[in-house]
């Protein structure tokens, strides 16, 4: 069973070709099923197939209302979930283990909220959120997360581990609220920012609070890292980076490229070579 898993695309190093294409055939007849709401031209093979359950991102927000209990049902018993590990991903493996019923009342929302940043999620969408936000390479974690949304909630034990991972996310705010000052207008509606130092440094930033930061000032925020580009705008801007970028999958409005093609990324946006040395300080070998 994979859950909330994109088809790769040529963003993420070898494409669909050489990433996806060779998990769903060694998979074979022990894929029960796939579902999933990034967008990609790849879809389209599968149309005939009914473990494949995908959709765009902008038909659904989320994975969970995605996992029904009649695509459960469908699917059949089985032995290993695959899934994304941020509050999307979890909330569907746990709605996937409760037959296709939310752990908990307003589950799928809080997914929604989360994944679109439309909104804010409950108190406690926010407290998983936080916590998967400050470890997000903490296995343990995601199996605590796992475990308590699919109990319910009903273990207050549970919350220990998780509020104490989500305390830890306060440092990295702040470190990113400091990042969120540097952000530089190089073209109406386009602001960036470069943290390559600062994670070469050590210090760990929040991504999505800092790209959302940038869109506060103007449409679309740029953040620069030591070997990617992220660029993004808002869930309901109408713009797509996918088509923009000549990408075949992924999230519309949020992609992450190699810093090789940052000028490219740049000329789409509008950005001139002027505007470039003339207000950034962008390396040469960018």
């Amino acid at each position: 069973m994979v859950l909330d898993v994109a088809f790769a695309s040529e963003a993420s190093g070898g494409g669909f070709e050489k990433v996806t294409l060779p998990l769903i055939d060694a998979l074979g007849p022990r894929l029960a099923a796939w579902v999933d709401h990034h967008d990609s031209d790849d879809h389209a093979r599968y149309a005939s197939d009914p473990r494949f359950v995908l959709a765009t991102k902008e038909r659904h927000g989320a994975c969970p209302e995605m996992v029904t209990a009649d695509v459960v049902a469908r699917a059949g018993e089985v032995d290993t979930i695959v899934c994304h590990t941020d509050l999307d991903g979890l909330i569907s493996a746990a709605k996937w283990i409760c037959g296709g019923v939310e752990p908990y009342p307003g589950a799928d929302r809080d997914a929604w909220a989360v994944d679109t940043c439309l909104a804010r999620p409950s108190p406690h969408g926010e407290r998983l959120d936080r916590a998967l936000r400050a470890r997000p390479t903490d296995h343990g974690l995601f199996g605590i997360v796992v475990r308590h949304l699919a109990s319910g909630l009903s273990d207050p034990a549970l919350w220990v581990p998780i509020d104490q991972a989500a305390a830890e996310l306060l440092p990295i705010e702040a470190e990113t609220r400091s990042a969120a000052r540097e952000y530089v207008r190089l073209a109406p509606g386009v602001a960036v920012v470069d943290v390559t130092e600062r994670r070469q440094a050590g210090a760990k930033l929040d991504k999505t609070q800092l790209l959302l930061a940038g869109q506060e000032r103007e449409r679309v925020s740029v953040v620069i890292d030591r070997d990617t580009v992220t660029v993004a705008a808002r869930f309901d801007s109408g713009l797509n980076f996918l088509q923009l970028l000549g990408l075949s999958g992924g999230m519309p409005t949020r992609v992450s490229i190699p810093r090789s093609r940052l000028h490219e990324v740049l000329g789409v946006l509008g950005v001139s070579v002027a505007d470039v040395a003339g207000k950034f300080p962008i390396k040469a070998d960018s």
